[in-house]
């Protein structure tokens, strides 16, 4: 069963001090998952493959007088099982530990029955949707478990949950997430400081979803703010104790 987080208000300094890992963050929620964490205390690694649109938040994080965010162009398709393990050894390096990480970015894919899905399509969306989590998420154990109280948040969908015709590997890709996050949830259970969750955040205005439904009328989606209270429960202190649990941003 789906939880749903209602009128959550996060205290000014919820995530002061801590270091938050954000993946997609140049471009919608992402982007503002990473303002937010930001804007309440926390020290942001901005990662992406548009190093402009980084570049862009970075700097719209120092005018505001946030804490210092990081930069870490990675593109996800094609990064291998090194490039992550370095990505840990230089948080390592100039961090020390993680106390967050916000697996957002993905990619949509087709909308095609099974019958004619491109296998290399198929191959490309779960290595950026499922397989590229599952690497990030690994190297960056250590880091989580050294800081004693941290947060794993998996961006989900819907499809992930009830599977719908045509969605294809976006939503194979999903289910491959929730199950990472029960599994790694029982894991984690005992003695690491880690909680692991997942978060649907329903229909945003986004570009992933002008691609899904490029006939809606984008006046009727919410921006991708909405999503800000359940991530923010699910990053600070308060949700402490509550993992393996499946979040709907907007009540079903």
């Amino acid at each position: 069963m789906s939880q749903h987080i209602a009128d959550y208000q996060p205290a000014p300094e919820l995530l002061r001090d801590r270091i938050i890992l954000v993946t997609g963050a140049g471009d919608g929620i992402g982007r503002c998952a990473a303002k937010a964490f930001a804007a309440h205390g926390a020290t942001v690694i901005l990662l992406g493959r548009t190093t402009r649109k980084l570049e862009s938040l970075y700097d719209e994080i120092e005018d505001n007088h946030w804490p210092q965010a990081a930069i870490y162009p990675m593109n996800l398709e094609g990064a291998s099982q090194k490039d992550y393990e370095d990505l840990a050894e230089t948080l390592g390096r100039e961090f020390g530990h993680l106390n967050g990480l916000l697996h957002n970015a993905a990619t949509l894919g087709t909308l095609t029955p099974l019958e004619h899905y491109n296998v290399q399509e198929w191959y490309r969306v779960l290595q950026v949707n499922l397989n590229a989590r599952f690497l990030l998420t690994r190297a960056c154990l250590r880091l989580l478990k050294t800081a004693g109280d941290a947060s794993v948040v998996f961006t989900s969908a819907d499809v992930g949950r009830h599977a719908r015709a045509y969605w294809g590997a976006y939503a194979v890709s999903n289910f491959g997430n929730e199950a990472v996050t029960q599994l790694l949830a029982d894991e984690c259970e005992v003695n690491t400081g880690i909680r692991v969750n997942s978060v649907d955040p329903g229909a945003v205005l986004t570009q992933m979803r002008r691609a899904a439904y490029p006939a809606e009328d984008p006046r009727t989606l919410p921006q991708p703010e909405v999503v800000l209270p359940t991530y923010l429960y699910l990053m600070g202190p308060d949700s402490r104790g509550v993992s393996g649990q499946a979040f709907d941003v907007q009540p079903k």
